[in-house]
């Protein structure tokens, strides 16, 4: 059976790619050709290199998976990334903006900056990454422009407060958010159900319309992922 490349029926910039076997993938189209960034296969159909997505090491791809609606992310847009790491994710983010849109890669770690930066940024022109604590966003105020979404995934104890913070700093009116919240990461000893509708009640008091939220299980235990829109 040969390799079959489709778009995905609802999020542009996002493919759906069919292997010899017969098993359905996610991918996106491979703005560094040639290059992996963490180890995924790339395909390539008709001329096209495509990056297999794995749902298990994105947490955007499990919530796509999971039929998260709406994903406004699409190409050209400008995207806040809070808590890059060492790329993952924002490098599939990366290839859905393509050229004409920018990634701002928020990340505290030193260590996993330089993996992010020689192992993603430097192959990719629309990209940039920005060693700071996502809580104190007046630090990299002069290198962010105002965006068109903020991807947020950071293991901090409010994380809906570091993300609304961040939003009105650089986020237009009526831009898209997708927050992860990672129970464990806020409180080990409480519900994570009641963490979670905590998170969302405080990004509906700082101005969000949280328009749908997915638990991304089997892909990560105790996440969910919330997609909302800025009324600023």
């Amino acid at each position: 059976m040969a390799v079959r490349v489709e778009p995905h029926q609802e999020i542009k910039g996002v493919y759906w790619v069919t292997l010899e076997d017969g098993a359905r993938r996610l991918a996106t189209r491979n703005l560094a050709p040639g290059r992996d960034v963490y180890g995924e296969r790339l395909i390539r159909h008709e001329g096209v290199e495509y990056r297999l997505w794995d749902a298990y090491r994105s947490k955007l791809a499990a919530s796509i998976l999971k039929g998260i609606k709406p994903v406004r992310l699409t190409p050209g847009n400008r995207v806040l990334y809070l808590g890059a790491a060492t790329g993952t994710t924002a490098s599939h983010v990366s290839d859905i903006v393509g050229v004409d849109g920018h990634v701002y890669c928020v990340e505290f770690s030193a260590r996993v900056m330089r993996e992010l930066i020689n192992n993603v940024c430097m192959h990719r022109p629309n990209m940039t990454p920005i060693l700071a604590d996502a809580r104190i966003p007046t630090l990299y105020s002069t290198l962010v422009t105002t965006v068109d979404g903020i991807y947020c995934d950071i293991a901090q104890p409010e994380q809906a407060k570091v993300l609304a913070d961040n939003a009105d700093l650089f986020l237009k009116s009526e831009g898209w958010i997708m927050l992860a919240i990672k129970a464990r990461s806020i409180d080990v000893a409480e519900r994570p159900s009641e963490l979670y509708r905590r998170e969302m009640r405080t990004l509906e008091e700082r101005g969000f319309l949280i328009e749908d939220s997915v638990h991304l299980e089997p892909y990560d235990k105790d996440h969910v992922m919330v997609v909302a829109r800025y009324r600023k």
